[in-house]
C-alpha cells in the first residue's frame, strides 16, 4: 500500500486517497505535469509497502521454488498495469480506478471497485496498528498497561497507545503535509534492506540457515502466494499516476521500471531473510532481529516510523466514504466528524486486538483484495471496455487475460480458505 499525488509541481508519493481528496478540494493533482523519473519514483513508492517485511516469511512458507510464483505474479501485475493504461486511453473521462469500473460495468462496477478499494485501505491501516504493536513490543518488552484493575499485555498496550497517538492525524482534513513527508517511502525500503544486510554480514547473525530451508512446501503455497500478491496491491492508484504524467506514452516504461525496482527489493529481502533465519523467520522479519544491534535498531525504528506518516492519508478515503453514508446535514458538524473518525479508529483497534496475527491477516488481504484489485478487475474491465469499443484483440492475448483471471480466482479461493483456517486455529489456541 502507498500514496499518490502531485501538488504544485512538487513530487509527493501517490495514494488512493487522492481521488477522494480531489473531490473535496483538499489536495490537487497537476494533470500532465509529472516527469518520467517522478512517475517511476511515485510508482515504486506505491508498490513498496508492508510486503518488504513479509516476503521472507512468504518464502519460508512456500520454499525456494515459491519464488517462481513471485516472478509469475510480477509478470501478471505488470501486464494488468498495461491493461489499466489501455482502459484509460479508451476514454479521456476516466481519471480514477473507480471510473474504470463504472465505464466497463456501470454503477455496479463502480460500487464493486469502490468496495475493494475501501476494504483494501481499511485492512492495510489495521495492519499498521498490528505492525506497530509487534515492533514496539520487541523494542520495549516490559511495557504494559495496568490501570483500574485492568492488565493489558505489552503488544496490545502498544496497539492502543499508537491508535491514540494517530487519532489526531485522522481528525485533520488537510493532509498534504503528510504527502510530502512520505516521499521518503522508497528510501525507507532501501534503508530496511541495507540494515538487514548489515545485521547479517557485520553483526554476527550471518547467512548460515540454509540447512533449515525447504525447496518446496506444498502446504504453505497458498499462504506464500497470498503474501506475494499482497506485495502488488497498488493498481488502484495507477490511473492517477497516468493522468499526472506529462508524456503519457512513456507511462508503461515508467511502470515497468517501478515494478522491476520493487521486485528487486522484495526478492533481495526474501532471500536474505530466509538465509538468515530459515524456517524460524517471523511474519515480520524485524521481529527476528537482535534488538541490541545497531542495524536492527535502524530497521525497526524505520519500520515503526513509516506507518506514522502513512496511516492518516491512507485512511482518508475510508473516513470520507463512511461520513458520506450519513445525511449531508451532518457533514459540517465538527463533533459528528470527530465521533465518526474516533469510532472508525476504535473498530480498527478492536480488529487488531482480536486478530493480532499479522502474517495471516495480510495473507487474507492479499488473497481477497490483492488478487481482486490487481488482477481480476483490470482484466475484466479491459475485456468489457475493449469489447464495447470494438477493439480487436488477438486470440493469444484473450487467452492470456483469461489465464490471469482464472489464476486470480484460484489465489482468491485457496488463499482465503488457508488464511481463515490459520486465523481460526490461532484464535482457538490463543
Amino acid at each position: 500500500m502507498a500514496m499518490e499525488g502531485e501538488h504544485s509541481g512538487s513530487t509527493s508519493p501517490p495514494t488512493p486517497a487522492l481521488e477522494v481528496l480531489e473531490a473535496n478540494n483538499e489536495l490537487s493533482l497537476v494533470e500532465g505535469n509529472t516527469s518520467f523519473f517522478k512517475t517511476f519514483f511515485n510508482g515504486a513508492n506505491a508498490i513498496l509497502g508492508n510486503g518488504v517485511l513479509l516476503v521472507p516469511y512468504a518464502l519460508a512458507s512456500g520454499g525456494w521454488l515459491s519464488l517462481i510464483l513471485l516472478f509469475t505474479i510480477f509478470i501478471f501485475v505488470t501486464y494488468t498495469g498495461l491493461l489499466i493504461k489501455r482502459c484509460m486511453e479508451a476514454d479521456q473521462s476516466i481519471k480514477h480506478y473507480s471510473d474504470i469500473g463504472e465505464h466497463a460495468f456501470g454503477k455496479i462496477g463502480k460500487v464493486v471497485v469502490s468496495i475493494v478499494l475501501y476494504a483494501d485501505l481499511y485492512m492495510a491501516t489495521t495492519g499498521f496498528l498490528i505492525l506497530e504493536g509487534d515492533n514496539l513490543h520487541s523494542l520495549f518488552p516490559r511495557v504494559a498497561i495496568h490501570a483500574l484493575g485492568i492488565s493489558i499485555d505489552g503488544k496490545s498496550s502498544f496497539i492502543i497507545i499508537m491508535a491514540i497517538i494517530l487519532l489526531p492525524t485522522v481528525l485533520l482534513d488537510n493532509l498534504s503535509i503528510f504527502a510530502y513527508i512520505s516521499a521518503t517511502g522508497c528510501v525507507a525500503s532501501l534503508l530496511v534492506l541495507g540494515s538487514i544486510i548489515w545485521v547479517g554480514a557485520l553483526e554476527g547473525v550471518g547467512f548460515h540457515q540454509a540447512q533449515t530451508t525447504t525447496l518446496l512446501n506444498w502446504k504453505g503455497i497458498p499462504t506464500a502466494i497470498s503474501l506475494y500478491m499482497l506485495c502488488y496491491t497498488s493498481h488502484p492508484i495507477f490511473p492517477t499516476l497516468y493522468t499526472s504524467m506529462q508524456k503519457k506514452h512513456h507511462f508503461f516504461k515508467a511502470l515497468l521500471l517501478s515494478f522491476a525496482f520493487s521486485s528487486f527489493i522484495y526478492v533481495s529481502m526474501a532471500i536474505l531473510g530466509y538465509l538468515m533465519f530459515g524456517s524460524r523467520v517471523e511474519s515480520q522479519i524485524t521481529l527476528n532481529l537482535p534488538t541490541h544491534k545497531i542495524g536492527s535498531k535502524i530497521a525497526i525504528y524505520v519500520t515503526v516510523i513509516t506507518p506514522l506518516v502513512k496511516y492518516a492519508l491512507l485512511l482518508k478515503p475510508v473516513v470520507i466514504t463512511t461520513e458520506s453514508s450519513f445525511p449531508s446535514k451532518y457533514m459540517k458538524n465538527v463533533f459528528f466528524k470527530i465521533v465518526i473518525r474516533a469510532v472508525l479508529v476504535a473498530t480498527q483497534v478492536i480488529v487488531a486486538l482480536a486478530l493480532p496475527f499479522f502474517g495471516y491477516l495480510m495473507a487474507l488481504a492479499g488473497a481477497v483484495l490483492g488478487a481482486t484489485g490487481s488482477l481480476t478487475i483490470p482484466c475484466l474491465c479491459y475485456l468489457k471496455i475493449s469489447s464495447n469499443a470494438k477493439i480487436n484483440r488477438r486470440l493469444v492475448e484473450s487467452i492470456y487475460i483469461w489465464v490471469i483471471v482464472c489464476s486470480s480466482i484460484l489465489i482468491l479461493v485457496s488463499g482465503t480458505y488457508t488464511s481463515l483456517v490459520n486465523i481460526v486455529h490461532e484464535i482457538m489456541h490463543k
